[in-house]
């Protein structure tokens, strides 16, 4: 029986031609053979020992490989037909182009001219064999094993796009069938949807998604909504935003690479037959086998087992991934299907997480991850990788209390990428130490974790520059708690980089004295050239989106007041005092603000935090809120046109937006900070002080709620027509934004935080020569109030529920004071907008994070 010359993992001429010295090497030096498919023919890329008779130069063609790229399209015929081409480096020969036909007779030149050669595939022929009239069997060395482990796996084809579940996974191997299997609406299309997207529209590879079920245009509409980010149901009514018509146009410019089989009675044999034809071919999807029979569908009931094994045979004849979605999680279904792969989706308690369970068909289960359903934009984001979770694991151990514990954990399941092989990057040594935690971690052997501390951290000490991926970043920033010295600065900052919440850091909160000794301050952050729209193509045009935002409002907004107003009312009483952000700490605990010397030489200053034992047992849960103030933007009351003198108010005028000189109003509660935060500490000769619309409403509703007395009278306003929606546009884009890059993380992400950092500052430039399209120093400061606020609000209602609050800070990080991992429930734990990160940490312990 003659095998496809797909075998070997085909590609196109074209991309042959441009990796040709590539694909050389790789033949060169660990025996890589290439099958090279031009038209309906094919060749192959072969090393020398396949075919001996090429080392004589002068019995064949040969081509120095510059020529050889040049002419590589008609290098390829040639071979096909017959006529073998060597390729050299200099004069020596290195490499063989070769018909893909095993055939013995497929060599049309004169035998006596190669009287050794081997047939094309380096199988063994013998006249059996020719007498039988088929081709011979392939025989592997185990050269041509170990070539393709070392240079066909994962690394680069196709994979989900999910980090964690990648990193889990190894990605989709070639060859294999793997199935996704999930009960209906818990979204195992979804994953098959996740991995045709990255592999067409990002890798640019081909994909055949066969669909029995969803049609053409359900597919279409979830790569939509997925990839904008748009309401799926809504995308069903055919109303597209302009930024969803945008992305569906650069779809369908990827059209070629995502073909669609949504024929009736799609059929397992159809797919065989339809896939080989397919030049190019990266992945086959198949949405979905369904366990309920039903007569319309063929891929559905008792016919399933028959059908996964013609695509287990598919996979293994074309040498690609072919992803199977099955409706069910039976176990009894799945061990029919017998597929090499499985991918089992649970539900959690959490509702915002899916677990994902891996299972190899000889091994088990060999890994998990967490997936977040979006199911509102038809696609999973990333939750990370799940945890390695033991009955006889030290409850509550942190860090501080030895090598058990949960950084034990996260350390272990942060060193799988890279012990399992599945990403390079870090020394060798570090990958046998880390290798040798994960093992005695498994096995619970504490003494055996002790002893390996001390090397890995020395090894991790010699990594000089982390890989810049989502797995890199988590292994550094998994090591930090272990004390590991800090590298280029890279360990100290990841998990910032990685996963901190977006702040705008003209007024960010940060303590004067954690500045680094001899720098000043920036004014307000910003940097010449900081105001001009970002290039086309940028990873998140931040400016040139809040600018669109502002033109488009219906009230023609004044986004810069004229210089000359600049010098007096209102715009003088404006002050960054009136973002009222809180900086409070408990007043029975004890802060210190301890000197911390960063690894490139940065003396800053983090808090300490010591807890009296007349709070009893618990640890410190750090929170920081995700995106505090692009959440603010999107309903933060202000004015988008004039302010104008209103002066003395007998109540809030709801219509109204601007600012406020009230009394300082008594807050008696010793457990929560003053609601207008540092402002109490700035009041005028008179005890008043100027606020924003922001904090006004929230006097209000704490008034009317029963916490203070009554609403603080107010002598004196400026305030123009009301408006909430005036950045709700910066908002949604920032989201969308957010959603997409804090998983790949790396530059891109980093260029996202800048750049809206950057649109928000830009809001009240401080000096002069900033031509900033922005002047309004009233919608600044709204904004990082309503910030305040919504932070306020949140730690008020956990103390409400009984929870105990040690410290508020800045607009984003609260400090309570919890049972062992038990954070206040009041919170949601996620990485979206309106949710937060959590840490513990013991009493006394340096907060390294601090105000960063």
């Amino acid at each position: 029986m003659s095998q496809s010359p797909q075998d070997e993992g085909a590609i196109n001429a074209t991309t042959a031609r441009n990796t040709l010295y590539a694909l050389v090497k790789l033949a060169e030096e660990e025996g890589r053979t290439t099958v090279i498919t031009k038209h309906r023919v094919r060749a192959l890329l072969a090393p020398l020992d396949r075919f001996p008779a090429a080392r004589k130069t002068e019995a064949f063609p040969a081509h120095v490989l510059s020529a050889a790229q040049k002419d590589f399209g008609d290098l390829v015929t040639l071979a096909a037909q017959g006529q073998p081409q060597v390729l050299m480096r200099n004069s020596t020969p290195i490499a063989v182009l070769l018909p893909a036909d095993s055939s013995p007779d497929a060599l049309s030149t004169d035998p006596a001219a190669h009287p050794d050669a081997a047939t094309a595939e380096g199988a063994v022929n013998s006249q059996a064999h020719q007498n039988r009239g088929s081709a011979p069997r392939r025989l592997a060395t185990l050269g041509d094993a170990i070539g393709s482990v070392l240079t066909g796996g994962p690394v680069g084809g196709p994979a989900f796009g999910l980090p964690g579940l990648d990193a889990a996974t190894g990605g989709l191997q070639r060859g294999r069938l793997t199935l996704v299997a999930a009960r209906p609406s818990v979204g195992g299309s979804l994953l098959g949807l996740a991995a045709a997207r990255k592999t067409a529209l990002v890798d640019r590879h081909k994909v055949l998604y066969a669909a029995s079920g969803p049609n053409r245009d359900d597919i279409f509409r979830r790569i939509i909504a997925a990839e904008a980010g748009g309401e799926y149901a809504r995308l069903k009514q055919a109303r597209l935003t302009e930024h969803e018509q945008q992305v569906a146009r650069q779809v369908v410019q990827a059209g070629d690479l995502l073909m669609i089989d949504d024929g009736s009675d799609l059929t397992a044999e159809d797919i065989r037959e339809t896939a080989p034809h397919m030049e190019g071919l990266a992945l086959v999807v198949v949405d979905r086998l369904q366990a309920a029979h039903s007569a319309r569908l063929p891929l559905s009931g008792d016919r399933l087992p028959d059908a996964s094994q013609v695509l287990a045979t598919l996979a293994r004849t074309l040498h690609v991934p072919v992803l199977a979605i099955v409706d069910s999680d039976d176990p009894a279904l799945l061990g029919l299907l017998d597929a090499d792969v499985t991918l089992t989706l649970t539900p959690t308690e959490d509702p915002a997480r899916v677990q994902v369970t891996v299972a190899e068909r000889d091994f088990g289960t060999i890994g998990s991850a967490y997936l977040r359903p979006d199911l509102v934009h038809a696609r999973f984001l990333d939750a990370g990788a799940a945890p390695l979770e033991r009955a006889d694991s030290p409850a509550g151990a942190g860090p501080s209390a030895g090598v058990g514990g949960t950084a034990a954990l996260e350390l272990a399941e942060a060193a799988l990428p890279y012990t399992s092989g599945g990403h390079q990057g870090i020394p060798a040594a570090l990958t046998r130490e880390l290798a040798a935690w994960r093992t005695a971690l498994a096995g619970g052997d504490q003494g055996t974790l002790r002893e390996i501390l001390p090397t890995l951290l020395q090894a991790a000490a010699t990594v000089s520059q982390w890989p810049d991926t989502h797995e890199g970043h988590r292994l550094a920033a998994a090591l930090r708690p272990y004390g590991t010295p800090e590298s280029a600065d890279t360990i100290a900052d990841v998990r910032q980089s990685a996963t901190a919440a977006v702040h705008a850091p003209a007024d960010n909160g940060q303590a004067q004295d954690d500045v680094a000794e001899g720098e000043e301050e920036d004014e307000d952050g910003l940097q010449p050239g900081d105001e001009e729209d970002e290039p086309q193509g940028a990873v998140f045009p931040g400016l040139r989106i809040l600018k669109e935002a502002v033109g488009r409002s219906k009230m023609h907004p004044i986004p810069v007041i004229r210089v000359e107003d600049r010098d007096s009312a209102p715009w003088t009483l404006v002050s960054e005092d009136m973002d009222g952000e809180p900086r409070w700490i408990h007043p029975d605990v004890a802060l210190t603000r301890v000197p911390y010397t960063r690894a490139n030489g940065r003396t800053v200053r983090r808090d300490r935090i010591d807890v009296p034992e007349s709070f009893g047992a618990g640890v410190l849960c750090l929170i920081d809120r995700n995106g505090s103030y692009p959440s603010a933007c999107s309903a933060v009351p202000l004015a988008p046109n004039r302010l104008l003198h209103t002066g003395p108010l007998d109540a809030l005028d709801k219509t109204k937006a601007g600012i406020y000189l009230i009394g300082v109003p008594e807050w008696t509660r010793a457990d929560m900070p003053h609601p207008l935060g540092r402002l109490v500490d700035r009041p005028d000769d008179d005890g008043r002080v100027w606020v924003t619309t922001p904090h006004m409403k929230q006097l209000e509703k704490l008034a009317r709620d029963g916490h203070l007395q009554a609403v603080p009278a107010i002598y004196d306003s400026w305030t123009g027509k009301a408006n909430e929606s005036l950045f709700k546009p910066f908002y949604e884009a920032t989201k969308q934004a957010r959603a997409e890059l804090v998983e790949a993380g790396g530059e891109p992400y980093k260029a996202y935080k800048t750049r809206l950092s950057i649109a928000l500052r830009l809001l009240w430039p401080k000096r002069a020569e900033q031509k900033s399209p922005f002047w309004r120093p009233d919608w600044r400061m709204s904004m990082v109030a309503e910030a305040s606020v919504r932070h306020w609000s949140m730690a008020f209602r956990a103390v409400q529920a009984g929870h105990t609050l040690i410290g508020l800070r800045n607009v984003d990080q609260a400090i309570f004071w919890t049972p062992p991992r038990t954070p206040p429930d009041t919170y949601r734990i996620g990485t979206g907008f309106g949710e937060v990160k959590r840490k513990f940490i013991q009493s006394g312990e340096l907060i390294l994070e601090g105000d960063d």
